[in-house]
């Protein structure tokens, strides 16, 4: 057994319970109850601390550090491999083949068996530049160092030199960098965060550009030194500095990260000033003439990564190559890995930085399917997001395959499928926030069906199909659609409706819908990408929530609204407005501590004393989302515009949340539906959501659809990417795309009303859906 005793991580309350090892168990319970706390905050966080520390000091002092979470006694740990949903990194340099191994495998293949032999495993590789080298080189040899003078010695990289290895190249439009009627010193440079107060007014003016000059006036010289000049070292009033050219600098600091992972202003500045076009020398492969020139069977590697895995898998299962056998069982068995995963349909060539959070989540488990490890324990956040009710059933294949080998599988889950198949379960509620953080329920799915819990009674749900559906007002034309794997694809969506597009994970729904609809006005698209936000962001900040409150507190007390932030004025001086102090013991751990002087209120004590509505700016952020509603709904400390964006919070589920929580502690589902009440308020016509369901406990689906209803009936459009069966068979009109995934999709198999697609049962989804629904 796993021991936990006391376990008191956010809000847990003392929780104690016992896990069977070599098992597969089951969390279950709404969202927000404390399932993530117990498994990630708790389990998973001791067992990695425990781990990290036993490297030393030095090792650790590079290493992620670690506090012991809030339990008594944790006994029984094994090692924990954390598979979470966290979408890969976003470098614009990674593609699954480099996340996943498969590219080292190739490169090895075609520095052993290429015709023509180019040379090393490097010389394949895009992200390795060529080098050419002269002079001394220096070798030790038996105690004695040889030296060898070398000229133009070369080390072989495969990195296109034009493009370094991105695949596309980026033009500037220099209008939109300066305005060239100015001078600097007026503004010109319209890149973000380069304003003339600050360093970089310095730095201009120390490299010898002129400061006062309209930019249209520069000599060539001068504007070639202030767009591309070489860095210099300078000295600016006794500080020494290095001047670099504006176009450099954006290329290091700005266009070197992925365009999805900017800063809203950033990525503006980005989409206005930069366009990006496929690399013409090496054609969008990112690889050098020389490595694409050694073929193997008439295929470059270019040709491989850029074929579906599945595909990739049937050619090298028919490669014979005797001198290179293990490396081609060890290729086949990672790329069959893919395809019993479902993810068959991708390419090792598509960037990381574009598949979803399942299909990231999904990948990564493709690491450790073949893993030698055994009596680890497996960490896994609903490993089924994002997938088909029929992947479903080859994902927990692969959760019992894991087990089976001896090792202890948690899952946290919402999907009654994927619960089924658990040998123990432990449930925890019974409600969301401060209502939840205890075990409800504790042993076998079937104990668990009997119990009284909220999990138990709706383990067995099923939805039934609407007697009537909405009659559309009007239509959303698609023509030739044919991003990724699409096939031309005609199709109308109704307009006025709930329409739900499904279909198997890989079967073009995201790219239809983003690639389709994303970009046309009136559409809102709210997806799953994680909210960026400090540790010092919160609903209310995100929410826009804090400044009418801040407004209100201020005109009550005739003081100045910043004094209401804790990132402001009003700040604890001691902790800066964050509540705890952090202390960096160099080597060792980082260690968090309440602040002493404000008690983790953040606020100075002065700010505490004005009050609206007998309370101050601290107990109003801690209050839920559910109180603060009722609080600011009349009296004294009535303010609509509060109250708004409160109701929204509260609509999509989110009313036990608190609302100074900080938004690094929210869930994905969590994350998704603060987006959906933000954009609620805003004047779109269409609304466009991923996978809504996404962390929602099968109570709450009902509870969304409400607001889906809700939202059709004031007169938007909604468009869902759902696999849900709940949420087909509360919809007006389903898009099924399919059959398959990858290149066997990406057409339209039905497009109807749900009871035609259930009476039909012509796709896999007609079937699931047909075998769910209550009849």
């Amino acid at each position: 057994m796993i021991r936990v005793t006391g376990a008191r991580v956010n809000n847990l309350k003392d929780v104690s319970v016992e896990i069977p090892k070599r098992r597969l168990t089951a969390f279950t319970g709404v969202s927000g109850s404390g399932k993530s706390s117990l498994v990630f905050g708790t389990i998973a966080a001791e067992s990695q601390r425990l781990i990290n520390e036993t490297y030393s000091a030095f090792v650790q002092g590079f290493m992620p550090t670690l506090g012991r979470p809030e339990v008594d006694v944790l006994d029984g740990l094994t090692t924990a491999i954390i598979v979470d949903q966290e979408r890969m990194g976003a470098n614009p340099r990674s593609t699954v083949g480099t996340a996943t191994d498969a590219n080292a495998m190739l490169r090895i293949l075609f520095s052993r068996v290429g015709e023509p032999h180019i040379g090393p495993p490097t010389a394949f590789s895009f992200n390795v530049p060529t080098r050419t080298a002269s002079g001394v080189m220096s070798t030790d040899k038996g105690g004695r160092v040889e030296r060898n003078v070398v000229r133009q010695a070369v080390y072989l990289g495969g990195m296109c030199p034009r493009c370094e290895g991105h695949g596309s190249v980026s033009d500037f439009d220099l209008s939109a960098l300066y305005d060239d009627s100015k001078s600097l010193a007026e503004g010109a440079l319209t890149v973000p965060g380069y304003s003339m107060d600050g360093w970089y007014g310095r730095i201009f003016s120390g490299a010898g550009l002129p400061m006062d000059k309209p930019i249209a006036k520069f000599t060539k010289k001068e504007l070639d030194q202030l767009l591309y000049g070489e860095p210099t070292k300078i000295k600016v009033e006794g500080v020494n500095l290095t001047y670099e050219g504006v176009i450099p600098k954006i290329q290091k600091s700005i266009l070197s990260k992925d365009v999805d992972a900017m800063q809203p202003h950033v990525r503006a500045f980005v989409e206005r000033a930069i366009t990006f076009q496929t690399c013409p020398d090496c054609d969008g492969t990112r690889l050098t003439q020389q490595a694409l020139s050694s073929k193997i069977e008439g295929k470059s590697i270019a040709d491989l990564c850029a074929m579906q895995i599945s595909d990739l898998a049937d050619w090298v299962r028919d490669l014979d190559i005797a001198s290179v056998a293990p490396l081609l069982r060890g290729l086949q068995h990672l790329l069959d890995s893919f395809a019993e995963i479902g993810l068959g349909y991708l390419s090792l060539d598509r960037p990381a930085g574009t598949l979803s959070g399942g299909e990231a989540q999904r990948t990564k488990m493709i690491r450790h399917l073949g893993s030698a490890l055994t009596d680890v324990t497996y960490v896994f956040d609903e490993p089924t997001i994002g997938l088909h009710p029929h992947d479903i059933e080859r994902m927990n294949d692969l959760l019992l395959q894991l087990r089976d080998k001896g090792n202890t599988v948690l899952v946290v889950e919402h999907k009654p499928e994927a619960i089924s198949i658990a040998d123990h379960v432990i449930d925890l509620g019974p409600g969301a926030g401060t209502k939840g953080g205890t075990v409800c329920f504790e042993g076998t799915v079937d104990a668990l069906r009997a119990s009284d819990t909220v999990t138990g009674r709706h383990l067995d749900d099923r939805a039934t199909l609407k007697k009537s559906v909405r009659a559309p007002a009007d239509t959303m034309e698609v023509r030739g659609a044919s991003m990724h794997n699409l096939q031309d694809v005609d199709v109308d969506i109704p307009l006025g409706v709930l329409c739900v597009v499904t279909g198997v994970a890989g079967s073009g729904k995201s790219s239809l819908v983003h690639g389709s609809l994303a970009d046309r006005e009136g559409v809102v698209v709210i997806d799953q990408g994680s909210i960026r936000g400090s540790r010092r962001s919160n609903p209310a900040t995100y929410t826009g929530l804090l400044d009418p409150i801040r407004k209100a507190f201020a005109k009550a007390n005739g003081v100045k609204p910043a004094l209401f932030s804790s990132n402001s004025e009003g700040a604890c001086p001691t902790c800066n407005g964050a509540g705890v102090i952090y202390t960096e013991l160099g080597v060792m751990a980082t260690v968090e501590s309440p602040c002493e002087e404000c008690e983790g209120k953040r606020f100075q004590a002065a700010v505490l004393e004005y009050t609206l509505g007998g309370r101050n700016i601290a107990a109003v952020l801690a209050m839920s989302v559910e109180e603060a509603e009722q609080f600011f709904e009349d009296g004294e400390a009535k303010i609509p515009a509060a109250h708004t964006i409160l109701e929204r919070l509260a609509d999509v589920g989110l009313g036990y949340l608190t609302l100074g929580q900080p938004l690094t502690t929210l869930s994905g589902g969590e994350r998704q539906r603060i987006k959906l009440a933000t954009h609620l308020g805003e004047k779109g016509g269409v609304y466009v959501l991923d996978e809504p369901t996404t962390g929602l406990h099968l109570a709450d689906v009902q509870n969304l659809l409400g607001l889906l209803d809700r939202l059709v009936d004031s007169g938007k459009s909604v468009v869902v990417i759902e696999h849900h069966q709940a949420v087909m068979a509360h919809a007006d009109w389903i898009i099924d795309l399919g059959p398959g995934a990858g290149h066997d999709g990406g057409r339209v198999v039905f497009e109807g009303r749900p009871g035609a697609l259930v009476d039909g049962r012509s796709t896999l989804t007609g079937e699931h859906l047909a075998a769910y629904v209550a009849t």
